[in-house]
């Protein structure tokens, strides 16, 4: 009797000793996750494709109302639809390279965050790891700043459609609805620049504009730019996170492989 409940007691031991190292184990490998490329990586990706799904349907929605409306000869948007349409196709290659960027650099955060925190052994790390660590951050960096330009841009369109929009709800408040100076109020798109001055009509005033603030076209393309512009915003927030968590582990990486950074600290 009494050997079997040692035998018992000495099982359960066991047990307990797998049920802590697996414990243990998970801690350790949840402690070598980078939240912070994790969560910059998340929302990289859902920036990106607001940006790029909605920009090009609004685009598309943007030159239907240009021909129906604006310019209703073809030669005087063609190179309008042109750029429009090369436009589309960039924002293919945007979301096919940030899809990319996004896997490697958490791909880096994984491997960078290991070493930093020694989770494999003692503290490893070779130059090239370093240098290749360095260009990401200098990478990240200049995808920053280029965004941020990309970020003013798309704000562009959201400017010139928030204009009709407050234009139409003038024309269409008590004040101003059903006398003769609804149209006189207009709204001439030739002065954005996206048109020559020689497009006809060019200019669209009273009821007419009403009827185009009404239209599907209208009301899909503005709030898609909208969405586009707050993308655009997400995806700059997602890269400064990126530029933060990259300099940092460069830095702790560089710091950690001098050879006296214990007695240097």
């Amino acid at each position: 009797m009494k050997p079997t409940m040692e035998t018992a007691a000495e099982e359960n031991t066991e047990q307990s000793q797998e049920r802590k190292g697996c414990f243990e184990c998970c801690i350790k490998c949840l402690g070598g996750v980078p939240y912070a490329s994790l969560v910059a990586t998340i929302l990289c990706f859902s920036g990106v494709a607001l940006f790029c799904g909605c920009g090009h349907v609004a685009l598309a929605g943007t030159v239907a109302i240009l021909e129906q409306h604006f310019s209703t000869n073809t030669s005087d948007h063609a190179l309008l639809s042109e750029v429009i349409q090369l436009m589309q196709y960039v924002i293919y290659g945007i979301a096919s390279f940030f899809f990319l960027y996004g896997i490697i650099l958490l791909a880096e955060g994984f491997y960078t965050t290991s070493a930093v925190k020694e989770l494999h052994g003692e503290f490893k790390t070779t130059a090239c790891g370093r240098c290749i660590s360095g260009m990401f951050v200098f990478l990240t960096y200049v995808l920053g700043v280029a965004w941020l330009g990309v970020f003013g841009f798309s704000a562009v369109p959201v400017f010139m459609y928030y204009n009709i929009w407050s234009t139409c709800e003038v024309i269409k408040s008590p004040q101003t609805n059903g006398t003769a100076g609804v149209e006189q109020i207009c709204v001439d798109i030739r002065q954005y620049g996206i048109i020559p001055w020689n497009a006809f009509p060019g200019k669209i005033c009273g009821s007419a504009l009403e009827n185009i603030c009404n239209t599907n076209e209208f009301y899909m393309s503005y709030h898609l730019f909208i969405v586009a512009c707050a993308g655009a915003g997400a995806t700059v927030i997602a890269l400064l996170i990126y530029m933060m968590a990259t300099t940092y582990n460069y830095a702790v990486l560089k710091f950690k492989s001098r050879e006296d950074c214990c007695t240097k600290f």
